[in-house]
């Protein structure tokens, strides 16, 4: 019987469980550090928190993270992987994922996902539903692409940085680390670390390296 600990008792990790279980996941369990008062998420139980499934590796065939928060489901990755758990993807089987694209460990990606030939995506990053990252795509560690975002070929996306819900970037662009695009913005030219770009053309918004 194949069994799946999900950390991050959420709204996310309750999509990443039910992909979990489409992709054939015999027993899903969670855990979540706000257990023991956390005791279900949706039709799942809660059965412990960090500590406890670090001491419960091995019960696992496979572990992922299910936390929203690019820099603390990193940080949760890079804990669990030092405990020796067995970080897994879970790909949707309604995703369409190129036998020639390249993906790290801890990787989600929900039904109507497309990636194509020979991207790449870094650990622990979440692939939300209906996005699509094109040919020769480079997404760093703890990157989010979020529902119906669109990135054309060659766009290199640095760590930890979130695409927005509906937003486009255009080919060969480079996002830098820390980026936060927008809410359907449109991003036609390179955007710098630390910063927010909204609008079509994206602009930034605000620099966080500036305070």
């Amino acid at each position: 019987m194949s069994r799946l600990a999900i950390l991050g008792a959420s709204g996310h990790g309750k999509v990443v469980a039910d992909a979990a279980e489409c992709c054939g996941w015999q027993v899903v369990d969670f855990f979540d550090d706000a257990w023991p008062q956390l005791g279900s998420n949706g039709a799942w139980q809660v059965v412990g928190d960090t500590a406890m499934l670090k001491s419960m590796l091995e019960a696992y065939d496979g572990v992922v993270v299910a936390i929203g928060n690019n820099v603390i489901r990193y940080s949760k990755l890079l804990e669990l992987e030092a405990a020796g758990a067995n970080l897994c993807n879970v790909l949707h089987p309604a995703a369409t994922i190129s036998r020639r694209a390249v993906l790290g460990k801890g990787v989600v990606a929900f039904a109507g996902v497309v990636v194509n030939a020979d991207a790449h995506v870094g650990l622990g990053a979440i692939l939300n539903t209906g996005c699509s990252v094109d040919h020769d795509c480079v997404l760093g560690a703890g990157v989010h692409v979020s529902p119906g975002a669109r990135l054309a070929g060659g766009v290199k996306v640095g760590d930890l940085s979130w695409i927005g819900i509906g937003s486009s970037v255009r080919q060969l662009v480079c996002i830098g680390c820390e980026v936060t695009v927008g809410a359907g913005a449109v991003v036609v030219s390179d955007v710098a670390s630390c910063l927010t770009v909204v609008g079509i053309p994206a602009r930034p918004l605000s620099d966080r390296s500036a305070g």
